[in-house]
């Protein structure tokens, strides 16, 4: 069931967003789920704010993020481990051992992904944080990945990694073809889920998800299926919705 809140602009979304998540960070030993890239950038400064303002603690804390690039070090100004330090980790009082990113620069990446499926299993997430991709991919599980994934190595489309270039100084070259990621049925499995998403390039995405059939073509239209999904968009992100 899709609760959808429609706002001006992103600083509005992202208050928002966080609106409806802050019960849930400040009650004890909340486990949060985790994304990248610039959708949740601004729910992470309301969560700084809070925290910083409000006394909100995080030490006892856990989070896992949803995925990795592949081959990435982590001290790589664009892997996810350094994104996610940078823009909230070292501004809370989360602990180390309890903030968990995918180990995506290792020998053996699919040993990697499973461990960490185990990890995660051993909690229940209380609210999980999506963005959605202009090919309606969550995490980074692209169009035609199975409903029933579970923590697991994705080789990256060429329209996510032109997408994702802008990071890389525009440089296709420089984006990793492969990413380590929750799968689907691991994301389906948290309490509450929340997905932000703004820009006319998410219209689409965003309709076929909502509106569309569920198909593995949008992976984000498993979300139909949970029962607790609030949808913050923008008005460009909603502009195609025909409700």
């Amino acid at each position: 069931m899709f609760n959808i809140i429609i706002k001006d602009n992103y600083d509005e979304v992202s208050k928002a967003a966080f609106d409806v998540m802050k019960d849930i960070v400040r009650k004890d030993k909340a486990v949060l789920g985790l994304a990248t890239g610039s959708s949740p950038v601004g729910l992470y400064k309301e969560m700084i704010r809070d925290h910083q303002e409000n006394g909100t603690s995080y030490k006892d804390t856990v989070s896992f993020n949803l995925d990795e690039y592949i081959g990435l070090p982590k001290s790589h100004r664009e892997s996810y481990y350094t994104f996610m330090h940078e823009n909230l980790f070292n501004h809370i009082d989360i602990k180390e051992e309890n903030a968990h990113v995918p180990l995506g620069d290792c020998e053996d990446p699919e040993k990697s992904a499973k461990e960490y499926e185990d990890e995660l299993k051993k909690y229940e997430v209380d609210i999980q944080i999506l963005g959605i991709g202009s090919d309606g991919h969550i995490a980074f599980n692209e169009p035609g990945c199975p409903f029933d994934s579970e923590t697991h190595i994705m080789e990256l489309t060429e329209q996510t990694r032109e997408d994702n270039a802008r990071f890389f100084d525009g440089n296709i070259d420089e984006v990793p073809k492969l990413a380590i990621t929750q799968g689907l049925a691991s994301i389906m499995r948290a309490k509450k889920i929340i997905l932000i998403a703004t820009g006319a390039n998410k219209a689409q995405a965003i309709k076929d998800m909502i509106e569309g059939e569920k198909t593995v073509d949008c992976p984000a239209s498993i979300l139909q299926d949970h029962n607790d999904v609030t949808v913050v968009l923008d008005k460009d992100a909603a502009s195609k919705l025909s409700k």
